[in-house]
């Protein structure tokens, strides 16, 4: 982890996984990092989905990642995991 400089009195860190602490409540990560971070990885928007529904494809992972939520939308939980458990199992 490390300090981010700002207000001593407001605790600030950031740790490996990219989510912020700011006085005492973890903030997730927005969908549009999300996104990002599956495109850094090779990921491909494709055809299909419904509405806010987004569908990427690589070729060496075996079927696709559907992401819902608009950009500046607050990721969930599960979704965090989703595109983490992906990418690992892309980069291996």
């Amino acid at each position: 982890m490390k300090m981010i400089p700002g207000n001593p009195n407001v605790r600030r860190e950031v740790d490996c996984r990219r989510r912020e602490w700011y006085s005492n409540a973890w903030m997730p990560r927005k969908i549009r990092q999300l996104v990002s971070d599956l495109e850094r990885a090779g990921f491909a928007l494709s055809p299909g989905g419904k509405g806010s529904h987004r569908k990427f494809r690589h070729l060496r992972f075996a079927g696709a990642v559907i992401l819902s939520g608009r950009d500046g939308d607050d990721a969930h939980h599960y979704q965090e995991k989703q595109i983490r458990n992906a990418i690992r199992e892309v980069t291996k």
